[in-house]
């Protein structure tokens, strides 16, 4: 690929979880370089880095992220009853205090949020309406973030079907496509983490304490439907990326953090830089 860096750009933001953070790295590398991002399309962490971006808001977002201690993110959990384990409704309040009421159809990048309805198996391209009502469906990470409706359909993470939502932008005017994926190669063999280190933490939030008490309230049950959901996001994308390759891809390796470790949000922003300064100086950019 010969890289100009006048040509419109349509960028790809793919679901990973906290890893996904990385991806304002991967903005901020290409905005350095002055690259005309003209499009995105956004999965899961990816529509809400993509989301905020396409607003103007992604330094708020970043910030916000990077004042981000755990105790302050598991005080943003909100146990519910029925259907997952967290409602989500404080999570977002906190990011409408960031975004404010936006409206999909008024910005200036063209902007897909891609979720998935459950009922009709198949992918759902939001391109109007209210932002954060969109990324709220995106983010519904089944088992964990209940489902969210929108127009009577019962929506759930975009990354159960389109992980990488590469087809989602072939529609914009961009010339070059440039795919981030969550699923690179590890930087390290893989080991086993001593989850129950990890419970201990959700005893001091009082909002947590009476989940705490049900009988899965182990975050190891959080770890193992996010490595089970990691692990087929991670085969999806390979055959999307396969039937529909990107110009470029920037990879995140996949062991950069705990699907689940939203506070690492500093060192993930500058891998995700890192990454992306790797990739675009290879062709050019």
């Amino acid at each position: 690929m010969t890289a100009d860096p006048t040509e419109r750009i349509a960028l790809v933001l793919g679901a990973g979880g906290a890893r996904g953070l990385a991806q304002i790295g991967v903005i901020e590398a290409m905005e350095a370089r002055g690259l005309a991002i003209a499009a995105v399309a956004g999965s899961s962490s990816g529509a809400l880095v993509g989301g905020f971006y396409a607003a103007g808001r992604l330094a708020a977002l970043r910030d916000w992220l990077v004042s981000l201690t755990r105790p302050r993110m598991l005080r943003l959990l909100d146990p519910t009853m029925g259907g997952a384990l967290f409602e989500g409704k404080r999570l977002m309040a906190a990011l409408h205090e960031l975004s404010g009421d936006v409206a999909i159809e008024s910005l200036p990048i063209d902007l897909t949020i891609v979720a998935v309805d459950l009922m009709r198996q198949r992918e759902v391209w939001l391109r109007s309406g209210d932002l954060l009502d969109a990324i709220r469906a995106s983010i519904s990470i089944p088992g964990l973030l209940a489902p969210h409706v929108i127009g009577g359909r019962e929506l759930v993470d975009g990354g159960v079907l389109a992980p990488l939502p590469i087809t989602a932008t072939r529609l914009s005017a961009a010339h070059r496509l440039i795919a981030v994926d969550m699923h690179g190669w590890p930087q390290r063999p893989p080991t086993e983490i001593p989850l129950p280190a990890h419970a201990d933490a959700l005893a001091s939030p009082p909002s947590l304490r009476a989940w705490r008490k049900r009988p899965h309230a182990d975050i190891g049950v959080i770890e193992r439907v996010a490595r089970s959901i990691d692990t087929m996001q991670s085969q999806v994308a390979r055959v999307q990326l396969a039937l529909d390759p990107a110009e470029l891809v920037i990879r995140i390796p996949r062991d950069a953090c705990q699907f689940y470790e939203f506070w690492r949000a500093r060192e993930l922003i500058e891998l995700g830089r890192r990454q992306a300064d790797k990739a675009l100086d290879a062709v050019g950019y």
